[in-house]
């Protein structure tokens, strides 16, 4: 089976960097996962008290399945934490446990990046699970409509993970502030939660990378990039 090099060099740093971006935030969480915090609250005590000093009363906090998979959803108000961290009573769990209950905060005071990410979504989940396969079927049966249409489809992925940037930062920045002005942590405890957000931070700059990576790939394929030719 063919394998085109062009290809390889695209996909393997950003594999290699999703791959050591995912283990840094699993070892740094399970790290300070053992570090108490100090005030003895939980996650989920932690997201309801900062979403509730914020005057956000619509936002349930519920607890969900998974390592990891605490997310905060626009479309229904509702924010999921896992157990590690909807019951954790750790540094680990306060800070994921805030940088969620950060969203629901951007959500609130309309932070439009977050706004424009909602409506990316769809977009971006059909770009990249249909752009890459409509690019290539276009450049193999030449059909220059076709190839363009794939890197476009593929491009609103692309232009997700740049967007999530900026409300994944700016959630974690505000997490830990929040967490050390309302004294659910306290100013020595903020360096070691700050350790956790940034370790979580790199998974997105890996997907960011990754797809920046991937788009370059189809450009060069194309021809519209480097000068290479269709074949």
């Amino acid at each position: 089976m063919f394998i085109d090099p062009l290809y390889l060099l695209a996909m393997v740093p950003g594999m290699a960097l999703s791959m050591w971006a995912s283990h840094r935030v699993k070892s740094t969480f399970r790290k300070y996962s053992e570090v108490s915090a100090r005030s003895g609250m939980s996650g989920a005590e932690a997201a309801r008290d900062l979403m509730r000093s914020a005057g956000i009363s619509h936002v349930r906090v519920e607890r969900t399945d998974g390592f990891l998979s605490d997310h905060y959803d626009p479309s229904e108000k509702v924010l999921r934490l896992s157990p590690d961290v909807y019951d954790g009573r750790s540094l680990s769990a306060l800070g994921v446990a805030a940088h969620e209950a950060g969203h629901a905060l951007q959500d609130a005071t309309n932070y439009g990046p977050l706004t424009f990410r909602s409506l990316m979504v769809k977009p971006a989940g059909f770009g990249s699970q249909a752009g890459m396969y409509v690019a290539m079927a276009g450049m193999l049966f030449q059909v220059p409509a076709l190839t363009w249409l794939g890197i476009i489809l593929f491009s609103a992925f692309l232009v997700f993970t740049l967007v999530t940037l900026p409300v994944e930062f700016n959630a974690s920045s505000r997490a830990v502030q929040v967490l050390v002005d309302s004294g659910m942590i306290t100013t020595d405890e903020a360096p070691h939660t700050r350790k956790v957000l940034n370790a979580a931070a790199l998974t997105y700059v890996a997907a960011a990378v990754s797809a920046l990576l991937q788009l370059l790939y189809l450009l060069m394929r194309a021809g519209i990039l480097g000068g290479r030719d269709e074949d």
